[in-house]
């Protein structure tokens, strides 16, 4: 019986394992392929057409946006894990009705689409003078984020022992001083998953960019590769090659931080 459960998990594992690789398999099929080889995508390249990222590098500037994904997702991200961990230790520790009334008002908001406020979100950027601008696009990500942000430091924060809270009052710390000195230490692995989990969100980010981001030197990498498929040309060769250019910088920093990545997630759904 055991056996048989292990064999379905592992079964399990592997389906989804495959249907994860397989997005991944078609993108550096494409990506190295010329335009003109017209054979499947589910057929590897003979040869490493290596044209396809020179060419998108170039049309796309993507070292302009490689470096404006780079500003405004290390931004939100800064903004978004200082003004959350700071927002969820009173949260955490004083759960009074106006503090419960906040937590719930605040997790509402992931309930609510994006979308559906975009036009008064438009028009209010248009009003403030922020299209084109990093400040009005980092506020729109960081009021998105907190929600996430504040539901997982919350939950990890009421794991930590409140004796710790005492220890410090005690040797006569200040809230501030317990929370910079003794909370935010423990934060590591949550910390680490909301880096991930924001970061991934607003470097991959098209619905406020393409709105608020709309000359070419302001452009974000996924606006500026939509660009290669419009109602004149497809050209999806270039799209993947720079889809793969894009997500190396990501995919660095998962590498560097995915050992934290599942215990905070845990942590901070789970315990809390």
């Amino acid at each position: 019986m055991k056996k048989r459960r292990n064999g379905l998990a592992y079964f399990i594992a592997a389906v989804i394992f495959v249907i994860h690789i397989i997005p991944f398999y078609v993108l550096i099929s494409m990506s190295f392929k010329p335009a003109q080889d017209t054979s499947s995508k589910w057929v590897l390249p003979k040869t490493l057409y290596l044209q396809n990222f020179a060419e998108s590098w170039k049309a796309a500037q993507l070292n302009r946006a490689i470096l404006n994904n780079s500003i405004i997702t290390i931004s939100v991200v800064v903004f978004v894990v200082l003004i959350g961990a700071l927002a969820s230790y009173p949260l955490a520790r004083y759960q009074t009705k106006w503090n419960n009334f906040i937590y719930t008002l605040s997790i509402s908001c992931l309930i609510v689409p994006a979308l559906t406020i975009l036009v008064p979100l438009y028009k209010l950027v248009v009003d403030l003078h922020g299209i084109n601008s990093y400040w009005a696009i980092i506020l729109t990500q960081v009021a998105f984020a907190l929600p996430i942000t504040i539901f997982l430091f919350t939950g990890f924060i009421n794991s930590v022992p409140r004796e710790l809270d005492e220890a410090g009052l005690i040797d006569g710390c200040s809230r501030f001083g317990i929370f910079f000195r003794i909370i935010m230490p423990l934060l590591k692995t949550i910390t680490a998953t909301v880096v991930i989990l924001i970061g991934v969100q607003v470097w991959n980010d098209y619905q406020f960019s393409v709105f608020f981001l709309q000359k070419k030197q302001m452009m974000t990498i996924p606006v500026a590769l939509s660009g290669f498929i419009s109602q004149f040309q497809s050209n999806v060769n270039w799209v993947a090659a720079g889809c793969l250019i894009g997500m190396m910088p990501l995919t660095v920093v998962y590498l560097l931080l995915q050992k934290y990545f599942i215990k905070g997630m845990v942590d901070g759904a789970v315990k809390g």
